[in-house]
């Protein structure tokens, strides 16, 4: 009877292949018949005759599901699935809608299944599988470090996140504190802008920084919406070149500003906590930016930011 091996023991195998022990020995090793062995080898391995641990997953996977009324779908278009997730830190329902674009079906689900207990699938994943919801609650904000500051209560109804033309601003801080990274994103379609902040939080540049990141596109730039950090206190500044009013949302409601938590979000997949942002180059922090901005995303029918944002300016 052929047992059914699990990740672990494919590592083992293909670690042992590779320091050429003998298939008596692994088959000792692992806890399996010398039979099993032969049987893994010759069923899991690539086209080119190579015994790959993950690959070897990801093919008995895939023959486990078509065994079952649950079929999930041919090795190829797994690949082509985790390859988005490797390559481009796609979601699986990314991926799904994506695929089915191109004519081709999958379920977000049979993508989680491929990546469940397989730790570096996992770490791809924004939440690394990881899920941790907290209630929203609203507060009445008191903010007396801003001056002259419009609360988010003052925005007009238009801007619902509906309309091309309403932005979201924050800043991401690096190790002990020290550097900080402008972040930026339109909320109809979740395009990204970011750049690093050479002086850190101060208010003054800051709001240069953001004059430049969105000057090109100052004709349609409506409303700015942010926090209460000091560091956006210059935003008379802002609306005085770009001409769009900065909101300022309640204290801790970053629920009012969520695409840019987000986009944040996805942006420490790259930068995560703890990271000193001398290491960071701004080649390395565009790269990662565009790598958010060709993202497909459901809201936008599985097209992805960049399009969307520039069709406006056709």
């Amino acid at each position: 009877m052929y047992n059914q091996l699990i990740p672990e023991q494919r590592s083992q195998i293909f670690a042992l292949l590779q320091s050429k022990t003998e298939k008596k020995v692994i088959a000792s090793i692992v806890g399996v018949s010398v039979s099993t062995i032969y049987r893994e080898i010759k069923r899991n391995s690539t086209a080119k005759g190579h015994y790959l641990w993950d690959k070897a997953q990801v093919l008995a996977d895939a023959r486990k599901e078509r065994s079952t009324s649950n079929s999930c779908k041919e090795p190829e278009l797994i690949w082509e699935a985790l390859f988005y997730l490797e390559e481009y830190q796609w979601s699986p329902k990314q991926i799904s809608g994506y695929l089915r674009k191109k004519g081709k079906q999958i379920s977000h689900e049979c993508i989680y299944q491929h990546i469940r207990g397989n730790e570096r699938l996992e770490e791809h994943c924004r939440h690394k599988m990881k899920y941790n919801r907290h209630g929203r609650k609203d507060r009445t904000t008191r903010v007396k470090n801003i001056p002259n500051r419009v609360s988010i209560h003052d925005r007009p109804v238009e801007a619902d996140g509906k309309r091309f033309g309403d932005w979201e601003m924050d800043t991401i801080i690096g190790k002990n504190g020290k550097g900080a990274i402008l972040t930026l994103t339109e909320r109809s379609t979740n395009f990204l802008i970011a750049c690093k902040l050479k002086h850190g939080k101060n208010a003054n540049e800051c709001a240069k920084a953001a004059i430049a990141q969105l000057f090109a596109y100052r004709d349609q730039v409506y409303s700015i919406t942010t926090d209460n950090g000091s560091e956006f206190c210059a935003h008379e500044m802002i609306t005085a070149k770009i001409k769009a009013t900065v909101f300022f949302a309640d204290s801790y409601s970053s629920w009012q500003k969520g695409a840019i938590e987000n986009a944040n979000k996805l942006l420490r997949q790259y930068i995560p906590k703890g990271t000193d942002f001398n290491t960071i180059t701004e080649h390395f922090l565009k790269n990662k930016v565009k790598l958010i901005n060709d993202r497909p995303r459901e809201k936008l029918d599985f097209d992805n930011p960049k399009n969307c944002f520039f069709r406006h300016f056709g």
